[in-house]
């Protein structure tokens, strides 16, 4: 294929997908990041402690060797798994993208419709937050763990399952054939 060729196979694939509009993105709530901040910034005031009172250099090397660590394992690692998850809900589809070093991608399509069910403790109450499972029958559940502003992204789910099933899956409401027998549409 020429670059030509590839270039209008791309729009005609943007074209075609163009009727799915991104209703939301997210990531996890960002409290789940309160104790590596708490700890990034102990490890700041430590290290700054250990150069006042470091009398040796091993002593330095091992003291920072100590906080680089934990910086990496406690800090660092932590926050990128927050970042890597994500969820990006469409006006087709719901995706769940996940993996530092491998990354997954889980898709539901809203015309094939699926239970939303939410779940959330008293502290994901008070900040607004909850998990969302969300059960197509026939796969594992797919789970938003911790999504923030679930009550929200509860009722938009049922909402663009709702439109999906009208807009030519599931029953139709028009009116019934003879024998009362109910026509899928």
């Amino acid at each position: 294929m020429t670059f030509e060729q590839h270039a209008q196979a791309g729009a005609a694939a943007r074209a075609a997908g163009a009727t799915e509009q991104v209703v939301a993105r997210m990531h996890r709530n960002a409290r789940v990041l309160f104790l590596p901040v708490l700890l990034f910034i102990a490890l700041a005031g430590g290290v700054v402690y250990l150069i006042g009172i470091a009398e040796e250099t091993w002593q330095l090397a091992a003291g920072l060797t100590a906080a680089g660590l934990l910086f990496v394992f406690a800090v660092l690692l932590p926050f990128l798994f927050w970042l890597t998850r994500s969820y990006t809900l469409t006006t087709k589809r719901l995706i769940v993208r996940h993996g530092l070093f491998t990354r997954t991608r889980r898709e539901v399509l809203h015309s094939r419709g699926y239970s939303v069910t939410l779940k959330r403790g008293p502290i994901q109450t008070i900040v607004g937050s909850g998990t969302i499972v969300v059960d197509s029958g026939n796969d594992r559940p797919l789970v938003l763990a911790d999504a923030p502003g679930a009550v929200l992204v509860q009722s938009t789910l049922h909402e663009l399952v709702e439109r999906a099933q009208g807009a030519g899956g599931g029953y139709t409401t028009g009116p019934n054939p003879p024998g009362g027998t109910t026509r899928f549409g």
